[in-house]
């Protein structure tokens, strides 16, 4: 089977290591990526996407052991609260290095590489509604959501498909009691979503049941009311 390299796997709860089970479990050899000093089950590599160098490097090393990768899931992210009031171009440049720039880079980079089948890209819920407290991160997905729809058109040609999932809010250890209680009630299925959740659909995506479907956006939300 296929090779495919997950990004952002450094998180037991993440979503990371659950896509990459999923990938597992229909078969593909996957390299799993983590940030300096984080663990994950072997094949993992080390990479710190906000360097520029860092996606041609950490592709370098996945392509050396393993061989040419077909499957990209851009899933590692930078996330801090901001606010008009708190915002400023350090936070800016470090949202857009790892949440826009690197998953960009490695996008292309695959498809040069001529082995590429599938790119799957983790969004937000950013053009769904307001996200408070979060512009850098919002107009950094935004961008990654852009980018997509934009790849996909250049690269159908080639037989690659790229697609975005929005997992919405997901419960991968961030999510505190109090902000359990005021988000639960908004899921009609009363809980909030799991890593659970997402890594089937992105799996599916990576699939050539999904050859048929790009330059598509998907929010695997569980019917989240925003409002």
């Amino acid at each position: 089977m296929s090779v495919a390299l997950v990004t952002g796997c450094g998180n037991p709860q993440g979503l990371g290591p659950a896509i990459a089970d999923a990938l597992e479990a229909r078969g593909h050899t996957v390299a799993r990526h983590v940030a300096p000093g984080q663990a994950a089950r072997a094949p993992s590599f080390e990479a710190d996407l906000a360097d520029a160098l860092a996606p041609e490097l950490l592709l370098e090393r996945v392509t050396a052991a393993l061989g040419p990768v077909s499957i990209l899931v851009n899933n590692a992210a930078h996330s801090a609260p901001d606010g008009y009031a708190a915002l400023d171009a350090a936070g800016i440049d470090a949202h857009l290095a790892v949440n826009a720039r690197a998953p960009m880079l490695l996008g292309a980079l695959v498809v040069r590489g001529g082995s590429a089948t599938r790119i799957v890209n983790l969004v937000s819920g950013q053009f769904l509604g307001p996200m408070p407290g979060e512009l850098a991160y919002t107009a950094s997905k935004g961008a990654l959501e852009a980018f997509t729809r934009q790849l996909a058109g250049e690269v159908a040609q080639l037989g690659v498909t790229v697609n975005a999932v929005g997992p919405g809010p997901n419960d991968t250890g961030w999510i505190d009691d109090a902000l359990l209680a005021e988000l639960e009630p908004k899921f009609p299925g009363g809980r909030v979503g799991t890593p659970a959740d997402v890594a089937p659909l992105v799996a599916w995506l990576c699939s050539e049941e999904a050859a048929w479907v790009t330059g598509q956006v998907i929010h695997a939300e569980g019917g989240f009311a925003r409002r």
